[in-house]
């Protein structure tokens, strides 16, 4: 199995569709992340993602298919040398390290291209395998805000994995 990430192509709309469609998916992920995941929400999102500079969300390709994504939110002002890590995965592919490699390959891009010394992740407090994923890519756990999640109406705790880069 090749795992790699790569910028998403217009081409990856009926791969994209099929795999977040899932409220499995789902329950792990931020609301703005929408469920059901319809061909319209694909097209929006490959419209915003496709063509812009610098690449930022990147698509988790398994054996030629997107089967997932992995981007950064890239912090300003006085957060300016931090990111946020954010990735999803399709259900089929979870537990197979899919998600272990494509953290670590957005890892160093991230300290490579990009001027940060901060690299972070928000993780629900149910979410064991992401948790497991940072852990074994050299993340460690920085804290845990109490109840600050409200998700399919249950109120959990987020955990903050942080990386440093290394010098």
């Amino acid at each position: 199995m090749q795992v790699t990430i790569r910028r998403w192509k217009n081409e990856d709309l009926g791969s994209l569709v099929f795999h977040a469609n899932n409220i499995n998916v789902w329950n792990n992920v931020r609301n703005y992340f929408p469920h059901p995941y319809t061909e319209e929400n694909g097209k929006a999102w490959l419209d915003k993602v496709v063509e812009p500079e610098p690449v930022i969300n990147m698509a988790i390709d398994v054996d030629g298919e997107a089967v997932g994504g992995i981007g950064l939110i890239l912090n300003g002002d006085v957060y300016i040398k931090s990111a946020e890590i954010g990735y999803w995965l399709g259900e089929s592919f979870w537990g197979k390290g899919v998600t272990t490699e494509a953290v670590r390959q957005m890892t160093e891009y991230a300290f490579y291209y990009f001027d940060l010394v901060r690299i972070y992740a928000e993780v629900f407090e149910s979410n064991k395998a992401s948790m497991r994923v940072l852990e074994k890519n050299g993340y460690y756990l920085e804290g845990v805000r109490r109840k600050a999640v409200f998700k399919s109406e249950k109120l959990m705790d987020d955990y903050i994995w942080v990386k440093l880069r290394p010098y």
